[in-house]
């Protein structure tokens, strides 16, 4: 007999676009490319910290990521807006992880003309603090939760140039 781990749901949600709807500009290249907030709600007593990880699964070239930010803190259940870029380790001991471009921190949704792109906001609650360096990708902070993670949950918002 196998046993599984329990992962529980996670709400996810931003003040900023609603589910599977479209991103404002202001979050994106065409605009001001300010992180947008993103909120949290049914963290589990265990969880420690969560995490976040924005990707294109839509890019030409295979999925992009455009944030991954780490360390959160617990007591707070939101981050953003305008989460400073290029700053690899924030104030609240949180630590901000390159993107795509290749750059610390949020930079938005800027597709190529033509078809919608889906922006996934996948949170993760874990168990601890990783002890990953600022600047990792989001595969290495995919490889470092595996095992910690307690709850997950996603927001998708949509955009298209």
């Amino acid at each position: 007999m196998t046993s599984a781990l329990l992962v529980l749901a996670l709400v996810v949600k931003s003040a900023a676009f609603e589910a599977d709807q479209p991103i404002p500009k202001p979050f994106t290249c065409e605009g001001a490319d300010q992180s947008p907030r993103v909120d949290v709600g049914d963290l589990p007593p265990q969880a420690q910290t969560w995490a976040m990880i924005v990707d294109d699964p839509d890019a030409p070239r295979g999925t992009f990521t455009h944030w991954v930010i780490w360390n959160l803190p617990i007591k707070f259940h939101g981050v953003g807006p305008g989460v400073p870029k290029e700053t690899p380790e924030l104030p609240d001991g949180s630590r901000q992880g390159k993107n795509g471009f290749g750059k610390f921190g949020w930079n938005g949704p800027c597709p190529p003309p033509g078809k919608t792109h889906h922006y996934r906001f996948r949170v993760f609650a874990l168990d601890g603090k990783m002890a990953l360096p600022a600047g990792s990708g989001a595969s290495d902070l995919e490889r470092a939760i595996k095992g910690h993670v307690v709850a997950e949950g996603t927001l998708v918002g949509t955009y298209q140039r």
